[in-house]
């Protein structure tokens, strides 16, 4: 099923995740680094990557929900979407709430905490997210092969 939501003929949700997935889990980084050697800046970066993590799952995320809501009803992958959904929704809750935290350096050892729950359960909602990709064609052009067109071939053509 080919995502409903692209940009130069790739699908949104899938290029736009990279960006909240990769700040969290250098803040996640950042706040192991900053355990060990008590440098402030280390605190300081992992609190701006929550900030843009954050801000980049909620970019990310109504892309998702469009290509969630054009999944065939009573469907394995539109309860793993489901399932995906969620677990990602946890996930924000919990890093958002470790951001929250932060703003009381009495309680940085509890953000850490939810940080690192958050991180891990990523793992979790990423295997779901892939598994909508690679096992059920989700976001996936309809044209998919080895001789498929380039995904700027209807650009090039509708402006000639």
């Amino acid at each position: 099923m080919e995502s409903r939501a692209q940009i130069l003929g790739h699908p949104i949700h899938q290029v736009a995740v990279m960006f909240p997935i990769g700040a969290l889990a250098f803040a996640v980084g950042s706040d192991a680094l900053h355990s060990v050697t008590k440098r402030p800046e280390l605190a300081t970066a992992a609190r701006q990557a929550l900030n843009f993590g954050l801000v980049a799952a909620a970019i990310a995320a109504p892309f998702g929900f469009v290509d969630w809501l054009a999944i065939p009803p009573g469907t394995r992958a539109k309860r793993v979407g489901a399932w995906h959904a969620v677990g990602n929704l946890a996930v924000l809750g919990l890093f958002g709430a470790a951001r929250l935290l932060r703003r009381d350096r009495r309680t940085l050892g509890t953000s850490k905490a939810l940080s690192a729950a958050g991180f891990l359960l990523t793992h979790v909602t990423a295997w779901a997210g892939t598994e909508l990709i690679n096992r059920h064609g989700i976001g996936v052009h309809d044209l998919i092969g080895e001789d498929a067109p380039s995904s700027l071939s209807r650009i090039v053509s509708s402006s000639s």
